[in-house]
């Protein structure tokens, strides 16, 4: 059998073909099998057994989106440090230099954040 050729990719489209099957069946058989005895009640969003009160997409404010960006880039950020953490050693000054560098533009970033107010509530 000769080596190299796409035969050795046969497992992995059969692995596809299998999970894209298992998916479809996942999705169809309840559109297809499930009873269909539509109501209002079955429509109403489900609020813990109460009734809603008011629209069920209502719009939130910036400041909650600006307080998650935020907080994911920063938290990203620090992933960086572990690893320039465990060969600060080996680099000796040019990993500090570097370092000193990449806080420097954290902090520029976290002191433009800070003035134009992304850290107030109220406004």
């Amino acid at each position: 059998m000769p080596t190299g050729t796409l035969l050795e990719y046969v497992p992995i489209g059969m692995l596809l073909l299998i999970g894209l099957g298992i998916g479809g069946v996942a999705l169809l058989a309840p559109a297809l099998l499930a009873p269909k005895r539509p109501s209002r009640r079955k429509h109403l969003p489900y609020e813990s057994g109460m009734l809603p009160i008011g629209p069920a997409q209502r719009r939130f404010p910036v400041k909650f989106y600006l307080t998650a960006l935020l907080f994911i880039l920063f938290d990203i950020e620090i992933i960086f440090f572990y690893p320039w953490a465990l060969q600060v050693r080996a680099l000796r000054t040019l990993a500090l230099v570097e370092m000193g560098l990449f806080v420097l533009v954290l902090l520029i970033g976290y002191v433009y954040a800070w003035r134009k107010g992304a850290f107030e509530w109220e406004r």
